[in-house]
């Protein structure tokens, strides 16, 4: 028996997120099935968290014990050949035994994108936020940098999930325009439950003068949700980045 870790991507449109559920197609529930298929055996994955209903991943890792002879190379051709086009598994490696998708991840960082323009783009309408008022990207920057360090961030979760703590540390957090598209960059050690889409949705209001940037750190302390900014639609959010230490790490970023 093998510890195994995969990077895989996936288009979250046609998924109910991530996580295996009873009466909705997940992204966990098809890998599963190509991985039994594929290695002869029931296989279960650790993913290295939740994404919501038509969330993206650019890059996202699991971990799985298998007593496949598949060499590790040519496990992923293996696998996608057996999967949809909308999912697909880049590259394996053997991990240390105690590795876990989830416990052993440093940091994450997500990618919102935001398509500001009078008229809309059907090409990055799968993958962004059609918001045809300007948006003031600076000071949008603002605001997003005054979420930076360790907080409590009840004030920008949802209610859905069960946590021990609602603490997080953020450690970077940009915003930047690329022509009609903004793209807000987060990072942090952990997300509570629709976290990166109400701290868009924040800065949308800070944009629109409803939050002042220097406002964020005292609306944070309150942990009042009801004060903060809407949980933007999940069509522009995608995992872009993890972190673990050793073999995943170097896997993980190549």
């Amino acid at each position: 028996m093998r510890k195994l870790a995969l990077r895989i991507r996936y288009c979250g449109t046609a998924y109910h997120g991530w996580q295996r559920q009873e009466k909705d197609i997940t992204v966990q529930e098809v890998l599963e099935r190509a991985l039994a298929i594929t290695c002869e055996e029931p296989i279960r994955v650790v993913g290295c968290g939740r994404t919501d209903a038509g969330v993206h991943a650019e890059r996202y890792c699991v971990s799985f014990d298998s007593n496949t002879k598949i060499p590790l190379d040519r496990l992923p051709i293996a696998l996608n050949t057996r999967l949809p086009d909308d999912i697909v598994v880049e590259a394996a490696v053997e991990a240390p035994d105690d590795f876990n998708a989830i416990l052993s991840c440093i940091k994450k960082e997500y990618t919102y994108q935001i398509r500001n323009s009078r008229i809309r783009d059907p090409f990055t309408a799968p993958f962004s936020y059609f918001y045809p008022k300007p948006l003031d990207h600076e000071r949008m920057a603002r605001g997003a940098a005054a979420f930076v360090g360790t907080h409590d961030f009840s004030a920008v979760r949802s209610v859905g999930t069960q946590t021990k703590t609602t603490v997080r540390t953020v450690h970077h957090f940009e915003v930047e325009r690329v022509g009609e598209m903004i793209r807000l960059r987060v990072c942090a050690n952990g997300f509570l439950y629709n976290m990166a889409r109400a701290m868009v949705g924040t800065l949308l209001y800070v944009s629109e003068g409803k939050i002042a940037p220097e406002e964020i750190p005292a609306l944070l302390e309150k942990g009042n949700r009801r004060l903060t900014g809407p949980t933007v639609p999940p069509q522009g959010l995608a995992l872009t980045r993890l972190w673990y230490d050793g073999v995943v790490g170097q896997m993980m970023d190549n």
